[in-house]
C-alpha cells in the first residue's frame, strides 16, 4: 500500500452514468471531432477501437471504444504460457456438481507480496468461456500492488466486489477507486492495474463469460428504483507515458499468457465509447419492498443482470442485500424457505445477514455459501425462532451488506474449493432443530 495511491484515489473525478457514450480526454485536442480514425490522429496518437461485441450486435446492446494511445496495442511481441495458479475457468470438470449446500469460511491470508492477480482464488462456476456462457465465482486476497503488471480478460468482464481494503484501479480509459461496499466492473479485454489503498485486500470476483452486465428492465416498478443509471462512474482519461519493462497477462480461454512490453499498455491519451469500466456505490441502491404483506422475491434486489436469448432468465445477475426498512404485517420477514431453479452464490460484506447467525462457524464477512439448482435452503432454525415470535414493529436492517451472484446454470465447485481447508463440513446443522410443530 503507497501513501500515494491512497491520495490519487481520494482526488479522483468521474464520468456518471451507465451505458452512456462517454468522452474523455487527457490533453486537449487528443479526441478528433467528428470521425473515429483521422488520415494521422492528433498528437501523434494511434486510433483503435476496443469491441467488446460483435459489429453487428443491435445498437441498445453493442459496447466498444475509439482509444487514442501512444502506441498501438499491435505493437507487442509474443505471449507465452504461464502458470495459471490457483485460477480456473469454465468447463468445470475437477469434480461432479454437487446438490449439497455448501458454505465457506473467508480465504486464508496469502503469502507476502501476493498481488490482486496473484491473490486470485476460483470457487466454482458454469457454462464454457470458449463459447461465451456461464459465469466463474471467484476470490481474491492481496497484500502487495501489481507493480510494473496489467492484467486483461479476455474470457470476460470481471466485476469486483471489495469485502476488506480499497482497491485503485489503473485501467486504460482511467483510474477508478473501488472499497468495500462499492462494485468495480472491468470490460472484457480491458487492461487494468491493481494497487492497495490499505496493507492488505480481501473480496470477491464474478467472472461473467456472457453478454455483458446491464441494468435489469423495471416493468411495473416504472421509471425508477434499484441502481440509478446516473449513480454509476466511468473514469476519465489519465494515461501513463512509461518506458520500462511492464508485464502483460491476459486471460485466453482458462489460461495465463505473459509478455513483457517495454512501455506501459495504460497509455490512453483519449478515448469515447460504450466499453467502459464503472464502479458503483451500493449504498446508493433504491430498495424496493413490500408494505403490506410477505417477503418479495429476491429479484427486486437486482443491480446488474447479464441476459441470456431466454428472456428473464439471466447468465447471472447482482444482487445486492441492502439497508432496508421491514415493516410487513403479519410476515415471515427474513427470507423464507425455498428451492430455486437458479442457482445461488452469496458473499456478505459487511456485518450480518437478516437470515443467517453470524459469529464462528456462521455466515461472516468474506465468507460465501452456495445453494446449487432446487437445493433447499431458507433462513436457519436460530434466524426462525427469533422471527417467529418478534414483534411486527417496523425495523430497519442496516447492520449488514451481502450479496448475491444468481445463475440459471448449477455451479461446480473447484477441486480446491471442495476441498478446503476453510469449507464448513457442518453447515447443514444450522437447519438442525427445525422441530415438528403440525397440530391436525
Amino acid at each position: 500500500m503507497s501513501e500515494q495511491a491512497r491520495k490519487t484515489a481520494e482526488a479522483l473525478e468521474y464520468l456518471t452514468g451507465f451505458g452512456n457514450e462517454h468522452s474523455s480526454e487527457a490533453v486537449p485536442g487528443a479526441l478528433p471531432l467528428g470521425r473515429n480514425s483521422p488520415q494521422r490522429a492528433a498528437l501523434g496518437l494511434y486510433a483503435e477501437q476496443l469491441s467488446g461485441s460483435a459489429f453487428t450486435e443491435p445498437r441498445t446492446h453493442n459496447r466498444r471504444s475509439w482509444l487514442y494511445r501512444i502506441r498501438p496495442s499491435a505493437a507487442h511481441p509474443p505471449f507465452a504460457r504461464v502458470d495459471n495458479g490457483a485460477l480456473r475457468t469454465a468447463p468445470f470438470t475437477e469434480t461432479v456438481p454437487d446438490p449439497n449446500r455448501l458454505r465457506w469460511n473467508p480465504l486464508p491470508a496469502p503469502a507476502p507480496g501476493t498481488d490482486f492477480l496473484a491473490g486470485l482464488w476460483t470457487l466454482g462456476g458454469n457454462g464454457d468461456a470458449t463459447q461465451r456462457t456461464g459465469m466463474a465465482v471467484h476470490l481474491y486476497s492481496a497484500n502487495a500492488d501489481m507493480t510494473d503488471r496489467v492484467f486483461s480478460d479476455s474470457d470476460g468482464e470481471l466485476l469486483i466486489v471489495p469485502e476488506r481494503g480499497g482497491l485503485l484501479l489503473r485501467t486504460e480509459l482511467g483510474l477508478l477507486s473501488a472499497g468495500p461496499g462499492e462494485v468495480a466492473l472491468i470490460p472484457r479485454g480491458v487492461r487494468f492495474r491493481v494497487e492497495l489503498l490499505e496493507d492488505d485486500a480481501r473480496g470477491y470476483v464474478c467472472e461473467n463469460y456472457g453478454q455483458p452486465f446491464e441494468l435489469p428492465n423495471l416493468g411495473p416498478i416504472g421509471a425508477n428504483g434499484l441502481a440509478a443509471a446516473r449513480d454509476f462512474r466511468a473514469p476519465v482519461a489519465a494515461y501513463e507515458d512509461v518506458e520500462r519493462p511492464t508485464e502483460v497477462v491476459n486471460k485466453f480461454c482458462g489460461n495465463l499468457w505473459s509478455a513483457t512490453y517495454d512501455h506501459s499498455p495504460l497509455d490512453v491519451v483519449a478515448w469515447h465509447g460504450t466499453h467502459v469500466p464503472y464502479v458503483y456505490d451500493l449504498r446508493r441502491f433504491n430498495v424496493i419492498g413490500s408494505i403490506s404483506y410477505d417477503h418479495p422475491d429476491p429479484s427486486i434486489f437486482t443491480v446488474l443482470t447479464a441476459p441470456t436469448d431466454t428472456p428473464g432468465l439471466a447468465g447471472v445477475d447482482f444482487v445486492v442485500f441492502a439497508p432496508r426498512w421491514l415493516v410487513g404485517e403479519d410476515t415471515f420477514r427474513p427470507p423464507y424457505f425455498h428451492r430455486n431453479v437458479m442457482s445461488e452464490y452469496m458473499g456478505l460484506i459487511e456485518g450480518a445477514y437478516d437470515a443467517k447467525a453470524a459469529g464462528k462457524g456462521g455466515f461472516v464477512p468474506g465468507g460465501g455459501s452456495l445453494h446449487n439448482m432446487m437445493s433447499a435452503h431458507g433462513p436457519d432454525r436460530e434466524t426462525f425462532d427469533r422471527a417467529s415470535a418478534a414483534e411486527l414493529k417496523p425495523q430497519k436492517i442496516d447492520d449488514g451488506l451481502a450479496f448475491m451472484f444468481e445463475t440459471r446454470w448449477p455451479i461446480t465447485a473447484t477441486a480446491q474449493a471442495a476441498g478446503a481447508d476453510h469449507l464448513q463440513r457442518g453447515y447443514d446443522d444450522v437447519w438442525q432443530g427445525l422441530q415438528r410443530h403440525f397440530r391436525a
